[in-house]
């Protein structure tokens, strides 16, 4: 039987941002187990890696602020002399459509936080993004009935937000880790941890190895529950698997001008560029896009929904009037970890004895990392390094009541 100090179960951003930060600052025996047979099989994988400040929330700003700063320095952070990854700093914009005070209230709360944003108008947005329609107005999808757009919009630009890779961050973490000493092994699918007298004490997985181990973190995304229900942990928590669709297709030449990641608040989508802009992807940011239960994690439908396609393209060709009506239309399906109760995170120690979670990021969870992987190092290790965050763990705890918010989507 080997020994380990930590183990983290799932190699997702989640788990890989936990292991390296806890890995830069002690030297404890680490290993992290990843059911998939390589990096980027689950959530991660999926991810459309938006890295945007705004939140409902004060603590969420500072979390997002100080998640996207590693990603921003990532070879700092990461100690690697070639990352594969690179922050793409397309700036994030807010398009709240009718609000005319929205983006004004908004662009104060940044400045509080220390996060350049700035508020366009009509004359500002087409200046620095002449692809984009201001159009304040909502498309009919029921009827198809045409309007005639209607401008003077004011909408607030978050100037360092962006996006990255998530697949090349999770194997940069591999690399970075696997630099420190960290063990992670994949196609390592836990079957059972066992427990005395309330106290986590070995990791048994399906191939037969047996790890002990005084703490396990639960980082394992849409299969956290089977973790729950193997240490014998009844939850009061509802952390659901939801099935969540993305499209992309070419981005054709007479798409001219920078395109940022763009969140059409009135509409319910957002888009971004990829592959070195090469490409546009979009899905929805409705609450209503995110109520498809998933029962099995390892047995659900990949394929994008029709109906999905046509909605959403509809609303992006009202966004983007340049973009032809012609090219391949492509899709994929990923799954959020969806806290049903008020969906933010669960993150730090349970009634059991060394058996800690970080479940249910609710679509937050990329540009989160780096600073959840801080919050459980600094409170393990009672070490402090760069790239740290100041939001107390407390803020995620288990024990909480549920956060109040007016809108439960991955907006909130």
């Amino acid at each position: 039987m080997k020994h380990y100090d930590i183990t983290i179960v799932g190699a997702g951003i989640i788990g890989l941002s936990i292991a390296w930060q806890l890995a830069r600052r002690c030297k404890l025996k680490i290993v992290v187990l990843e059911k998939g047979a390589g990096v980027g099989e689950g959530s991660t994988g999926a991810s459309s890696a938006v890295c945007r400040f705004r939140y409902s929330l004060d603590e969420m700003i500072s979390l997002a602020r100080d998640g996207i700063y590693a990603y921003r320095d990532w070879q700092a952070f990461t100690g690697l002399a070639e990352p594969r990854a690179s922050f793409q700093e397309e700036g994030v914009l807010w398009m709240p459509g009718s609000d005319r005070s929205w983006a004004d209230k908004e662009h104060a709360r940044m400045q509080d936080f220390g996060i350049p944003t700035a508020v366009l108008d009509d004359v500002d947005l087409k200046e620095r993004f002449p692809a984009l329609s201001t159009c304040t107005l909502v498309p009919d999808l029921v009827r198809a009935e045409t309007h005639s757009c209607e401008g003077n919009s004011r909408n607030l630009l978050e100037l360092e937000g962006g996006y990255m890779d998530p697949v090349s961050a999770a194997q940069d973490l591999v690399e970075a880790c696997r630099g420190a000493g960290v063990d992670i092994r994949f196609k390592a699918r836990v079957a059972d941890i066992s427990t005395r007298s309330g106290h986590v004490e070995n990791v048994s997985l399906e191939n037969g190895d047996v790890l002990a181990t005084p703490l396990l973190i639960n980082a394992a995304g849409p299969w956290c529950q089977q973790l729950y229900d193997a240490v014998g942990l009844s939850m009061a928590w509802d952390l659901t698997p939801v099935r969540i669709q993305v499209l992309y297709r070419d981005r054709p030449q007479a798409l001219q001008g920078a395109i940022p990641v763009t969140v059409d608040m009135e509409s319910g989508i957002y888009f971004r560029t990829q592959n070195r802009g090469q490409q546009l992807i979009v899905s929805s940011v409705l609450q209503e896009d995110e109520r498809e239960l998933v029962v099995d994690p390892d047995n659900y439908q990949l394929e994008h929904d029709e109906e999905f396609e046509h909605m959403k393209l509809h609303l992006l060709h009202h966004r983007l009037p340049g973009l032809p009506y012609r090219g391949k239309i492509r899709g994929y399906c990923g799954l959020y970890t969806v806290n049903r109760d008020d969906v933010h995170p669960l993150v730090g120690p349970t009634e059991i004895h060394g058996f800690w979670v970080a479940n249910g990021f609710s679509g937050h969870g990329f540009k989160l990392a780096p600073a959840i992987g801080s919050m459980l190092a600094q409170t393990i290790t009672n070490e402090k390094r760069d790239f740290d965050t100041s939001v107390p763990l407390s803020f995620f705890a288990i024990d909480r009541s549920p956060i109040e918010l007016i809108s439960k989507s991955v907006l909130a």
